[in-house]
């Protein structure tokens, strides 16, 4: 397969390639911006050395019962679970996601805008943002199923078209991550270097990527480098934690064998210098809910007035 004119991370090959050593800078604001922020320079250092930040207890409790009242709603209402951006799990009708959770819930919407959170995005992309992707993962007990090891940049990148490297996730548990519900597991260090997959990407693959991912999924050969290089650290914490992680990290999680569930807040947040172009991989362009093309002005944050109207 051949790989178009100014792609710096081609993947989706036919056969194996090297790694890509990663181009783009990992924190993007420079010199005094890079200080313009409540993330402190230790904290920064971390991010740019593993991929990601973890912070205990950034929601409050209260805050945290709201959105659970509204994700058992959202498991009663017939027209979210028919809409295309709700994905059941394998062979189940049990939720595994809901995606555009942005544009269906104003106090999620609100989440989004928090001045804290834009600042931090900002002193880590250097430019004003707009959400790319946003969604609830769903992991109910004994019955939740895993997410195989990938690169979220490498999916974004070849089935979205994103450019370049300049995004960044934002997870807030909705329940306590325990060693047993399927926590999230992260490679440190692993978001230095891009690993092309292979396959030719079908059309409309995300109707079957989003409920198993097959297609994206570094071979264990380079898996097992990365996590030779890095190891595994998998964060838990309470309801209200939250993971902030780059887009290239290589992360997973296991099925939740345990009787208790596990619910995040899912939202990414991408650079207005790096909007979408045309997929990598050749095919048209999936749906607004996973790679946001339309609504991609510049966020602003919310005021106090409306961060208490979230109540």
């Amino acid at each position: 397969m051949e790989t178009r004119s100014g792609d710096f991370y081609p993947t989706r090959l036919e056969r194996p390639v090297e790694n890509v050593e990663r181009i783009d800078p990992v924190i993007h604001s420079t010199g005094k911006d890079r200080q313009k922020g409540p993330l402190s320079e230790a904290e920064l250092a971390s991010y740019e050395r593993d991929g990601f930040l973890v912070f205990n207890n950034f929601l409050d409790q209260a805050t945290v019962q709201k959105f659970r009242e509204d994700l058992r709603a959202y498991e009663d209402d017939e027209s979210i679970l028919q809409s295309e951006g709700t994905i059941t799990e394998p062979g189940k009708q049990e939720i595994r996601s809901i995606f555009g959770i942005h544009e269906l819930s104003e106090r999620f919407d609100r989440l989004t805008r928090d001045p804290k959170i834009l600042d931090m995005v900002h002193q880590l992309l250097g430019s004003d943002v707009y959400i790319h992707q946003s969604r609830i993962n769903f992991k109910p007990g004994f019955h939740g199923k895993g997410f195989d090891w990938h690169s979220d940049f490498e999916t974004w990148h070849s089935e979205d078209g994103m450019p370049r490297m300049r995004s960044v996730s934002f997870s807030i548990a909705l329940t306590d991550n325990t060693p047993f519900n399927g926590p999230l597991m992260l490679v440190p260090g692993s978001h230095k270097t891009f690993i092309p997959c292979v396959g030719r990407t079908p059309e409309d693959n995300y109707q079957s990527s989003l409920k198993k991912q097959e297609l994206g999924v570094p071979s264990d050969k380079d898996l097992n480098r990365m996590i030779e290089q890095g190891g595994i650290k998998a964060p838990t914490g309470p309801a209200g934690s939250l993971i902030i992680f780059e887009c290239n990290t290589l992360h997973a999680s296991n099925a939740n064998m345990s009787p208790w569930p596990r619910s995040n807040l899912f939202f990414v947040y991408n650079s207005v210098e790096n909007q979408l172009e045309q997929p990598f991989c050749g095919n048209k362009p999936r749906p607004d809910f996973l790679g946001n093309r339309t609504n991609t002005e510049a966020l602003r944050p919310v005021t106090e007035t409306d961060m208490r109207r979230t109540g």
